[in-house]
């Protein structure tokens, strides 16, 4: 190596940890706006329906496959965008739905309104699929399963602050002094912290992929959810990879779908507890991103880390449904936690299969699995809830979509021991640029 490449390389090394740092930060705020309305929404519609349980977990069954089918059709269209225009303008787009979602669901008479806002957000949802290819951008792939842990750790926190936020503003202390309105508050309060995010992305975030460095032109062919699981077929080694990326996907979708409803039903939460649980939760799994992810996949590798996450999810999703008290859930959490460790893993080992050119387009591919997964999930998950909720005077099984979730992340670990090894070849990020 040159003199003149040896004294670049501290210079660039510091400027990647400093674009990191941008599109962290963008991330964490983004995660706190989202994990607000997490403990509100299905309160809301359950209050727009008279009260009733059932009636609004079907309710939020529609509105979670409206947003995953947007997002089925969409984030390709984005994924791809990002790859050829730059990452950081999706950002910006994905923010400036996210916050006219918000203010929707603020102001909404209806359900009608709260679709419409539901709509507006699947089809411009793109931000952490393209803060992970931002993310690959910046970061040598020998590091990249560290940093997604780091930004795993951003989504957590939003899940740690964002409920018990939420939570607090819809709570009985602000149902006190503002009534019913109190419900829609952390509508408010999220498209604010969205503005800002927005504003903060306009004004600081650094773009990631260089001119040189995008597809030349924009393929419709490929941004749509065939050609975008052709592009997973054509790359064989994802294939698997992205299956088991799918049911996590699909395990996942259990908790946002039914948890503020079976919490209620099953353990008589409020909006607090809830958001409380839920910053518990959070809480566990930024520890885990944050401070384990790096030590441990630098001791058992990204494989090891994703058999880890999957066999952790399995686990912590079994006992989760089993729990016959508040108490027993919250003891099942830092089981589950484990879980924190899948999505490292799975990114750092996909990510090294494909070039710079095309990591938009992978996590386009995989937001649009996420998508079938969104469309599904609560399908599956909702319905099953409703069904035994309506039968619970002689099911007596309430977490039966819990346990159904379990069972996929069990399907998961048994496809990544097949799936899960490293690439055939592993290129430096120069390497990468040159062979595209």
């Amino acid at each position: 190596m040159s003199d003149e490449h040896l004294k670049a390389a501290p210079t660039i090394k510091a400027s990647r940890q400093a674009a990191f740092r941008f599109v962290f930060a963008v991330a964490l705020m983004n995660a706190v706006s989202f994990g607000i309305m997490i403990p509100v929404l299905p309160n809301l519609i359950k209050h727009m329906v008279g009260g009733d349980t059932a009636t609004a977990s079907t309710w939020n069954v529609l509105f979670a496959v409206t947003w995953g089918t947007m997002q089925l059709f969409c984030g390709p269209i984005l994924g791809m965008l990002s790859d050829r225009i730059g990452r950081r303008p999706v950002l910006l787009i994905s923010l400036f739905g996210l916050a006219i979602d918000f203010l929707f669901m603020a102001f909404a008479p209806n359900l009608a309104w709260l679709f419409v806002g539901r709509v507006i957000n699947g089809m411009t949802a793109a931000s952490f699929s393209t803060a992970n290819a931002y993310v690959a951008d910046v970061t040598e792939p020998k590091d990249r399963a560290k940093a997604f842990g780091w930004m795993g750790s951003a989504f957590s926190f939003g899940f740690l602050v964002g409920p018990a936020l939420g939570g607090f503003l819809a709570g009985e202390f602000m149902h006190g002094y503002l009534g019913d309105f109190a419900l829609r508050l952390p509508f408010l309060v999220a498209a604010a912290l969205t503005a800002v995010n927005w504003l903060y992305g306009l004004f600081v975030l650094p773009e990631s992929l260089s001119p040189e460095r995008r597809i030349t032109h924009f393929n419709w062919a490929r941004a749509n959810p065939l050609g975008s699981l052709a592009f997973l077929r054509a790359h064989g080694e994802l294939l698997g990879l992205a299956a088991v990326g799918f049911l996590f996907q699909l395990a996942h979708t259990v908790l946002p779908s039914i948890f503020v409803l079976y919490a209620g039903f099953r353990y008589h939460w409020g909006s607090d507890m809830v958001g409380l649980t839920m910053m518990l939760t959070g809480i566990l799994g930024v520890v885990v991103q944050t401070f384990f992810v790096g030590p441990v996949v630098a001791r058992i590798g990204e494989r090891g880390a994703l058999l880890l996450g999957t066999v952790g999810g399995a686990a912590g999703f079994f006992l989760y449904g089993l729990a016959p008290n508040g108490w027993a859930y919250i003891a099942s959490a830092p089981v589950f936690a484990v879980m924190s460790f899948l999505q490292p893993g799975l990114q750092g080992l996909m990510t090294r299969r494909v070039g710079p050119q095309a990591q938009g387009q992978l996590q386009g591919a995989n937001q649009s699995l996420q998508g079938i997964a969104s469309v599904t999930g609560p399908m599956i998950f909702g319905l099953t809830f409703a069904w035994a909720v309506r039968n619970d005077a002689t099911l007596h099984l309430p977490g039966l979509p819990i346990l159904m979730a379990s069972s996929l992340l069990a399907a998961a670990f048994l496809l990544a021991l097949k799936v899960g090894h490293a690439p055939a070849r592993v290129m430096t990020q120069a390497a990468e640029a040159a062979a595209e």
